[in-house]
């Protein structure tokens, strides 16, 4: 009965058990600082690992072989990975809060998004505040890692799960991904890039808080161990940190890797998706702060330029990290950050929204069709980087864009149908579809997801297991086709 589901099962099960063990890090911590929350990890280890375990019995040589569009229905492998975000989300809901709560903010951990039902951060324990920081930190890199780097070693082809982070799937990030595979090399700058912003943090943080806040950016989360963000510790030199990180992150950890291993720049620089990342945010940044500076919001254009340059990268990139509230900028400013976010990250990064590449293709792809209107005979071809791309190889990004879109407006309307003004419900859609973490006016910086209804928390939860796991595949399990023998 399950026998074509197998490899999918297997190593959901894998997965899930590796998570329960993943769960005895933020037990022991408990335990060795007392802060009294061991008793909150003990029901979900056992769970998690028993459900993992169970899973795994599946039939281990019909996990070993790669598998194809029969295994999983749609050619999909990353169906495992929708299945293991459900059930990790659901072993990770923490018992003080409502189970709707709960699950959100298991599955904002997890998707890192970063929108938080919490308050009272500050005086949480110090395991739930690490364990949840954590989440981002294991979720942050996402399918990208367990595609090239963890499924192959399980014996489960990860190429096909790579297809929903690249618009493509033969060119450019997939030659580079392969290497990694073969390397691992992904998980090695992960770890490195994260133990060198905990470094820098540590000037101005606690030990802990600079390792929590670490695992937040680099997996480009947004939690947070203070109720005011970054904000409660007012520094421009963390701020910067931030930064550094926060543009890092969201570019292509195979770029990163080249240039790790190459011990040379130039990976950077033949990056051409990393350049329109960097110049369209260095642009939006001078532009907004040439716009806030006459609205007198701020005492200085320096002033301006520091916070409007760090809320840009961070909602651009999908980090979700505030320093003050942004909600007291005209609307324009607030819209436009929130715009960026939805496709300013870069593909095979840890940032959401549609990314870069799709975005770069898709104006491409109009631009080519307006050339075409007006020379119809002519020859005219969609160019990336030097390359040219058959149509084919765009049509992915274009039906990935109109699925987003049209997600966006559905979810959107459901939630002004439960009585939500428009701002608020719009903005959040977006915030959670796009990973971003906080969005407007009721949902905006200074306040929490806690002002939603229980179906309005669903319709959010919803937006960010879509909108991580790259649309089509959760889709996908609505069509007739999935459940067809």
């Amino acid at each position: 009965m399950f026998g074509r589901f197998a490899p999918a099962l297997y190593v959901l099960g894998v997965l899930i058990a590796g998570f329960g063990f993943l769960m005895l890090i933020p037990l022991a911590i408990s335990w060795l600082t007392a802060d009294g929350a061991h008793d909150a990890y003990d029901e979900a280890v056992l769970i998690t690992v028993l459900c993992g375990v169970l899973l795994s019995f599946f039939d281990r040589q019909a996990a070993t072989r790669d598998a194809g569009a029969r295994e999983l229905p749609a050619g999909r492998p990353d169906l495992g990975d929708a299945a293991g975000f459900r059930r990790a989300a659901a072993v990770s809901a923490h018992r003080r809060l409502t189970w709707t709560d709960a699950y959100f903010e298991a599955v904002s951990g997890l998707t890192a998004t970063g929108a938080t039902v919490l308050s009272g951060l500050d005086q949480l324990p110090l395991s739930i505040n690490f364990w949840r920081t954590f989440m981002h930190w294991v979720g942050g890199l996402g399918v990208v890692v367990l595609a090239v780097a963890i499924l192959p070693l399980l014996g489960f082809g990860g190429r096909g799960m790579l297809k929903a982070e690249t618009p493509w799937s033969d060119e450019g990030f997939q030659d580079h991904a392969a290497h990694c595979r073969d390397r691992q090399g992904l998980w090695v700058v992960y770890v490195i890039l994260t133990v060198a912003c905990a470094s820098l943090y540590s000037v101005g943080m606690e030990p802990w808080d600079a390792m929590m806040h670490a695992f937040s950016v680099m997996g480009l989360g947004g939690f947070s161990t203070k109720d005011a963000s970054l904000g409660h510790f007012d520094s421009l030199d963390i701020e910067l940190v931030v930064i550094f990180f926060a543009l890092l992150a969201g570019i292509n950890f195979s770029t990163h890797f080249l240039a790790f291993s190459q011990r040379s720049l130039r990976a950077y620089l033949a990056d051409i998706e990393a350049h329109y990342f960097l110049g369209i945010l260095a642009l939006s940044i001078l532009a907004l702060s040439v716009y806030l500076w006459p609205e007198a919001i701020y005492d200085d254009f320096l002033t301006t330029l520091r916070y409007v340059a760090f809320h840009s990268v961070s909602l651009a990139t999908s980090l979700g990290f505030a320093t003050t509230d942004y909600a007291q900028w005209p609307l324009f400013g607030q819209l436009w950050i929130l715009f960026l976010g939805s496709f300013v990250a870069c593909s095979g990064s840890a940032g959401g929204g549609i990314k870069m590449m799709r975005a770069v293709v898709l104006y491409k792809q109009v631009s080519r069709e307006l050339t075409r209107a007006m020379h119809p005979r002519g020859l005219q071809t969609v160019r990336f980087g030097g390359r040219s791309f058959r149509t084919r190889c765009c049509t992915p990004s274009s039906a990935s864009c109109s699925s987003t879109w049209s997600a966006s407006s559905s979810l959107t309307l459901l939630m002004v149908a439960t009585r939500l003004d428009i701002i608020t419900a719009f903005s959040a859609v977006v915030a959670c579809l796009n990973n971003t973490g906080p969005g407007l006016n009721l949902v905006g910086p200074a306040t929490t997801y806690a002002v939603l209804t229980d179906l309005q928390t669903w319709v959010c939860t919803w937006a960010m297991l879509l909108g991580r796991l790259e649309i089509f595949t959760l889709l996908v399990m609505l069509t007739p086709g999935f459940w067809r023998r």
